[in-house]
């Protein structure tokens, strides 16, 4: 080779990634062609999936799942079919607003997390279509792995046994109520007590989560919250209900102990007050409801931005899982993560095997294209809806109590 033609050579080398630069990126020509649901029963509870069909084969796959109201949800979901026809998956903001500002009504459990469900639909396309897990599509990593509380029991053994499987939190109720009566003195001094022999047995380093899950009264939560203070949980989760954040301030002032909630909080709107006020410690989004992948991503934002962290609520299936993963994945703020793991045959054969990798209480980064599983229909088709009632709480007076 002579020097004018290594020169030429040399120079069309360096120009290449320029020139690939300046091209047009390759459309992908996607287009929605479906949408259908699918009400798996779980036992306790049922899971509500989303799938999405696209001209080109691909499909996506998102969940909404919401006690109570989960064949009400699959109908909300299938009221966008409609909108979504015809049009390009891979213009999820756009879709999104869509599907959130045109119908005029916005916001509350069932339209959120209608738009939940195709929304994490979408960016499964997304990713499938560029070969690349969803996280790499949002800013990359934040993080080497994803730390995990793992949902128990309240017993002792059951933490010594989260323990022993690697994890390094734990979370349960400890809010004592038997057979469906609320005695809020009773309630209160048998969830401290359990909780403090569960603080003995797993040593100061384990931390421990609560879920009071809405259960107390504002009297109720005080006395709880100050009383466990000194058994040091990680959290006091749903201590007070949300119709009055003026109920959250209060407690916020009167204890010292780390406050959680947000799982039935929807939208980037539902968390501003949270963060910006300092009403929590940590901010518990639920990808299936808050608004989807991009929406949980954007209350990470605010969480980070006033320096709350982020503790994605998560008691779904695998298709929840792994879409809250890929939201940790790339979020700073997001920093522990709800894992319920559903150990039964046929929900592994449903998920075709599954995608979630734990080692040593972390979750591994998504390494999948797009979300990282699929739904097999037919093992579906064999575990059909089931109505299931949730307990119905009482005073000894018989009026209704919170759950």
């Amino acid at each position: 080779m002579d020097r004018r033609t290594f020169l030429y050579t040399a120079l069309g080398a360096a120009l290449a990634p320029l020139r690939a630069a300046t091209e047009k990126a390759r459309p992908l020509n996607l287009k929605i062609t479906d949408l259908k649901t699918f009400v798996v029963n779980a036992g306790s509870v049922n899971w509500v999936f989303a799938k999405v069909y696209t001209n080109q084969g691909l499909t996506g796959l998102g969940e909404g799942s919401i006690t109570s109201k989960e064949a009400t949800l699959s109908q909300a979901i299938l009221e966008h079919h409609r909108f979504l026809v015809g049009k390009d998956p891979t213009d999820i903001e756009l879709l999104w607003q869509g599907m959130y500002r045109y119908p005029r009504w916005r916001g509350g459990p069932i339209l959120n997390s209608a738009i939940s469900a195709v929304e994490i639909a979408l960016w499964d396309i997304l990713g499938k279509a560029l070969g690349t897990p969803i996280y790499k599509l949002m800013g990359g990593a934040a993080r080497k792995r994803i730390r995990l509380y793992k949902d128990v029991g309240s017993t002792v053994e059951a933490f010594l046994k989260a323990r022993e499987e690697g994890y390094t939190a734990a979370k349960s109720g400890f809010i004592r109520v038997d057979n469906d009566l609320v005695v809020p003195s009773f309630a209160v001094r048998e969830g401290v007590r359990r909780l403090g022999e569960v603080r003995r047995a797993v040593g100061e380093d384990f931390d421990i989560c609560i879920d009071a899950h809405g259960k107390l009264t504002t009297v109720m939560a005080i006395d709880f919250c100050t009383r466990v203070e000194e058994l040091r949980p990680l959290f006091v989760e749903e201590a007070t209900q949300l119709e009055d954040l003026g109920e959250l301030e209060l407690l916020r002032r009167k204890t010292k102990v780390p406050l959680a909630t947000g799982e039935r909080s929807f939208t980037k709107y539902g968390f501003a007050e949270f963060c910006s006020r300092h009403l929590v410690d940590y901010v518990q989004p639920d990808v299936c409801h808050a608004g989807g992948i991009l929406e949980m991503k954007k209350i990470g934002v605010l969480a980070e931005t006033y320096r709350v962290e982020m503790a994605p609520h998560n008691p779904q299936s695998e298709v929840s899982t792994l879409a809250s993963l890929h939201v940790d994945a790339t979020t700073p703020a997001s920093t522990i993560q709800e894992y319920n793991p559903r150990s039964e045959p046929w929900i592994a054969e449903l998920f075709q095997g599954g995608a979630v990798k734990v080692a040593a209480g972390f979750a591994d980064l998504p390494d999948r294209p797009g979300l990282g599983v699929e739904l097999d229909e037919k093992v579906a088709a064999r575990h059909p809806y089931k109505p299931v009632n949730r307990p119905n709480y009482v005073f000894s007076d018989g009026g209704v109590a919170d759950h």
